[in-house]
C-alpha cells in the first residue's frame, strides 16, 4: 500500500527541482533527502579522506553525512532541508567548502 494513501494525505501539486543536472519531482512537505530517495538516489556526498559514498545515516540531523548543496549553499543537511520548486541540488565531497 503506498503510504500517503495509509495515511490519508493529499499533498499538493508537485513540482520540480534539479539534481546533480537531472529533474526531478518533487512533493511539498518533503525534504531533499525524501525527494531524493524518492528518485532512487541513496548516496549525494563523498567523504574528504577516501571519497566513500554518503547519504542518510540519521535521519534527523544530528549526524552530517547527508551534507549537499542546495542553490549554491553547501553542507545544508539534506534531511532537515525541505524541497522548493526551482531548488538546485548539487552532490558534495567532503564538506563543500575548500579544505
Amino acid at each position: 500500500m503506498n503510504p500517503l494513501e495509509f495515511a490519508g494525505a493529499r499533498p499538493g501539486p508537485p513540482f520540480e527541482v534539479t539534481f546533480d543536472g537531472r529533474r526531478i519531482e518533487a512533493l511539498p512537505g518533503r525534504t531533499v533527502a525524501a525527494v531524493l530517495w524518492a528518485a532512487g538516489v541513496t548516496s549525494w556526498r563523498t567523504t574528504r579522506g577516501d571519497g566513500s559514498p554518503r547519504g542518510v545515516f540519521c535521519g534527523i540531523g544530528v549526524c552530517f553525512d547527508c551534507l549537499v548543496t542546495v542553490n549554491g549553499r553547501p553542507g545544508q543537511r539534506a534531511c532537515l532541508v525541505p524541497a522548493r520548486p526551482g531548488d538546485v541540488i548539487r552532490s558534495q565531497e567532503g564538506t563543500g567548502h575548500a579544505d
